[in-house]
């Protein structure tokens, strides 16, 4: 019985101490695409099983409207969050190379634009902050700010 309590203590403390490696070997790498975040970055120390890397960003999003005629408008800027993600097959020798992008935002017709019969676009977002999280075993094992 003492021989398989000290075992599951030495499996408990092998994973934590996996867990705590995870780093950056490169990036991360963020793109400012216009309307989306594009970002990319390579892992190193990653244990078993798949990686899902959570790209979360907040912007200011510059908006048109459209009228029922066509005719297109400024409209009003507009704080917004979005979010992608990515779901990876486990780390090859603890490294992963990632490329992760965010949805478009979606922006609401009316306050952005003069009322509900125009419909609003975003056309580029000022992205002003953002995380990015690594999971791994239904673990958190990285967060860093973008």
């Amino acid at each position: 019985m003492r021989r398989v309590l000290c075992c599951a203590v030495v499996i408990c403390l092998a994973s934590a101490v996996s867990a705590a490696s995870v780093h950056f070997v490169r990036g991360p790498v963020v793109t400012d695409a216009g309307v989306i975040l594009v970002v990319e970055g390579k892992l190193a120390g990653l244990g078993e099983g798949d990686i899902t890397v959570l790209v979360n960003a907040t912007g200011i999003a510059s908006v048109e409207c459209t009228n029922p005629g066509g005719n297109v408008a400024p409209g009003q800027d507009t704080a917004v969050s979005t979010s992608g993600s990515i779901t990876l097959p486990s780390a090859k020798n603890g490294h992963l190379t990632f490329a992760v992008a965010t949805a478009p935002p979606v922006v609401p017709d009316t306050p952005t634009c003069p009322n509900d019969q125009w419909s609003a676009g975003v056309t580029d977002v000022a992205f002003t902050g953002g995380t990015l999280t690594v999971i791994q075993g239904g673990e958190v094992v990285l967060t860093t700010s973008l």
